[in-house]
């Protein structure tokens, strides 16, 4: 008998994650998420942002519908009209489920179809400081 030839552990917790990491790594908010974003309040906030420069193009331009940052206003305009955020808008025309209406589809209550909510791409402002 000789000597095995593997080097090294057994050891695989390094690779138990990666399915995750996958994953997870481009999660966006969910539809709901961004339903609550879409309230006057929160979109003022969030449109309105701070300059933060941790976060790609400081922060200034954002996309409330996608909920993604963009480096500059060029971008923002050319991603308004991509498939991606078309898609978007589309999703987001549907209003998001509560709970009372899962109540009603199990036979809690009459069930009411859910509402269409109308969606427009989001007003850019051209302000070049």
């Amino acid at each position: 008998m000789g000597k095995s030839k593997q080097v090294g552990s057994h050891r695989s917790s390094k690779k138990k994650h990666i399915a995750k990491t996958w994953k997870t790594k481009r999660r966006t908010k969910d539809l709901d998420q961004i339903h609550a974003d879409m309230t006057p309040g929160n979109a003022a906030k969030l449109l309105k942002q701070d300059v933060d420069y941790d976060v790609t193009g400081s922060a200034q331009n954002y996309c409330l519908h996608c909920a993604r940052y963009f480096v500059d206003l060029k971008t923002m305009k050319e991603h308004f009209k991509t498939k991606v955020h078309k898609k978007r808008l589309k999703k987001l025309r549907e209003e998001p489920y509560t709970q009372a209406e899962a109540e009603r589809a199990a036979g809690m209550g009459s069930y009411i179809p859910h509402k269409t909510i109308e969606v427009h791409t989001q007003q850019v402002e051209e302000n070049m400081d």
